[in-house]
């Protein structure tokens, strides 16, 4: 069996990066413990933690143990450097710090693989500099150590480390872009285990969201949208939610100009054909009022800026059932 951890640091919303490497884990690990590494207090964030399980949730990582705080563990952490006699010092490691005796995270980091059984370790590949010293760490503790897999990075467009502040570069940044948390994860699933470092890529990411979109039922659109139901025909073809809402909202929202008297008979037509129906009459009933009332001569660009107060924009038909009766009349003025 092989038991993988996700080990972030406390910092904040999960990088894209760390993402990455804990969709690795979790396709990899048979079973994955969640360790929060917070020896470093200067480094941790208030509701860091917090932040970081809800960017594992959203994307669908699930584990199978933890978290686990390192902090939480430090006495267990100088016991076992004590009972394997080990200086403060361990070939250039500090182990444990001056000032309050606080383990460090390489001590930490393995004496918790070795407690917990890890099998594999996957991790980026800025921390290979730590694999020849923590194995030799592991010996010196007579534990085994794992194995180790490191993976590239997700860099910047110019190949350089990602800040957090770029577009795109965190996960709550792409669930603020609108990118629904699939894409994302489908995204990642992709790079799998990259042996070189890669460009993050927002344009791959946008793509898939324009499938993931497509792919659901209004309802469920509608939702993650916060439209009404009715409102999801409008949406179809959108590249994100933060899209979706906008084209719904475009028609929900009040008109930017009102119907001119000359398109009168249109949108008396259209009332008398709109007021006997139920409040929302969905697809089939929008398309059969619009047949019939273009089969009338009906003047439906008038129609469309009485509705909407723009020119163009989603099918009539869809601006129709997204509206209720009610609001709908109101707008023609009728």
């Amino acid at each position: 069996m092989r038991k993988v951890r996700f080990a972030p640091s406390p910092t904040g919303t999960l990088h894209v990066g760390n993402a990455l490497s804990a969709v690795a884990n979790r396709r990899f690990g048979d079973r994955m413990l969640l360790r929060i590494d917070d020896t470093d207090p200067a480094r941790n964030v208030p509701g860091g933690e917090e932040r970081i399980l809800d960017d594992l949730r959203w994307l669908g990582v699930e584990w199978d143990e933890g978290p686990v705080r390192q902090s939480e563990r430090a006495e267990r952490h100088l016991e076992a450097a004590r009972e394997a006699g080990l200086p403060q010092r361990f070939e250039g490691l500090m182990l444990w710090r001056d000032e309050d005796r606080s383990p460090t995270f390489h001590l930490a980091s393995v004496v918790d693989d070795a407690d917990f059984g890890i099998t594999h370790v996957i991790r980026g590949s800025d921390h290979r500099a730590n694999e020849e010293l923590h194995a030799a760490l592991h010996r010196a503790l007579g534990t085994e150590p794992p194995e180790v897999i490191h993976h590239g990075l997700v860099v910047g467009a110019d190949g350089k480390k990602l800040s957090k502040r770029a577009e795109g570069a965190t996960v709550a940044a792409l669930r603020e872009e609108g990118y629904p948390a699939e894409a994302v994860r489908a995204y990642l699933e992709e790079l799998g285990l990259p042996r070189h470092d890669v460009r993050l890529d927002l344009a791959r990411i946008r793509s898939l969201s324009v499938d993931v979109l497509a792919g659901l039922p209004d309802g469920e659109l509608a939702a993650r949208a916060g439209v009404p139901e009715a409102a999801a025909p409008l949406m179809r073809g959108a590249h994100d939610l933060v899209e979706a809402r906008a084209l719904a909202e475009a028609v929900l929202g009040p008109p930017r100009s009102r119907p001119r008297e000359l398109d009168r008979p249109t949108l008396e037509r259209f009332a008398e054909l709109r007021a006997p129906l139920p409040e929302t009459i969905g697809e089939s009933g929008a398309r059969a009022l619009i047949g019939e009332l273009k089969a009338a001569g009906g003047n439906l660009k008038a129609l469309r800026i009485a509705l909407t107060g723009a020119e163009r924009g989603p099918e009539l038909w869809a601006v129709v059932a997204a509206l209720p009766r009610d609001e709908a009349l109101r707008r023609t003025g009728v």
